[in-house]
């Protein structure tokens, strides 16, 4: 028998060639994606920043600062001493923040003085003269230091705390037609200085009873009195 020859051979495989493609066409599957898809990611939104209650503002303090304390004026009491030269003396007596003094040498020379103490203890009396004034100061309550200046002298002292019957004392009346003044100090210890003026002439006081204040004038008897402002 004759074999068939190249030409049929070539026809037939390129027949079944086209017979599987075909084939395919009709029955493949769609070759799947080399890349898969990715499903979108779920949208996260950014978490809330915490609301922060901003912190009140420091409020300056309302509390009025502590008082200074407040300063008692000067507690009533008498004082007497003498000038540092030891020629004269000296006595103060303090009520209710006033005060008045008498200076006195026991001979001719005297002056009345009065005028206001202030809370710290210091005090400007001033006598009927022009330029008699005494000026000084408390010191703890138990004495008063400062000068005194009269008929154009100045005179240091030291007034110490009195107990009576040391103190101040006056009396002032009408004996036998005179008018008569008398100031006296008694001193710690007992001693007295003082003026006693007739008709405005001074002179050496006599000496007053200090339990009574009795004093004979001229033959009269008067009684002398503490002195206070």
């Amino acid at each position: 028998m004759k074999r068939p020859g190249p030409v049929v051979t070539l026809l037939v495989g390129l027949v079944l060639g086209l017979f599987l493609l075909s084939l395919n066409a009709t029955t493949g599957t769609k070759p799947a994606s080399s890349a898969q898809e990715v499903a979108p990611a779920a949208s996260t939104s950014p978490s809330p920043k915490p609301s922060a209650t901003p912190s009140p503002a420091p409020t300056k303090s309302t509390a009025s600062p502590s008082p200074s304390p407040s300063r008692n004026a000067p507690s009533n009491a008498d004082y007497a001493g003498r000038t540092d030269d030891d020629s004269s003396a000296i006595a103060v007596t303090v009520r209710g923040g006033k005060a008045i003094a008498y200076f006195c040498d026991g001979h001719d020379k005297e002056s009345w003085l009065k005028g206001d103490v202030e809370d710290d203890g210091t005090m400007r009396l001033t006598g009927k003269k022009k330029g008699d004034e005494l000026n000084g100061r408390l010191q703890d309550g138990r004495r008063i230091r400062g000068t005194v200046d009269l008929g154009g002298q100045r005179y240091g002292f030291t007034a110490d705390k009195a107990v009576k019957p040391s103190g101040l004392y006056r009396a002032t009346a009408t004996v036998r037609g005179a008018t008569v003044d008398g100031g006296w100090i008694v001193l710690p210890g007992g001693d007295q200085v003082g003026i006693l003026k007739r008709d405005d002439k001074p002179a050496p006081a006599p000496e007053i009873d200090p339990e009574t204040g009795a004093v004979t004038i001229d033959g009269e008897q008067l009684t002398a009195r503490p002195v206070t402002p």
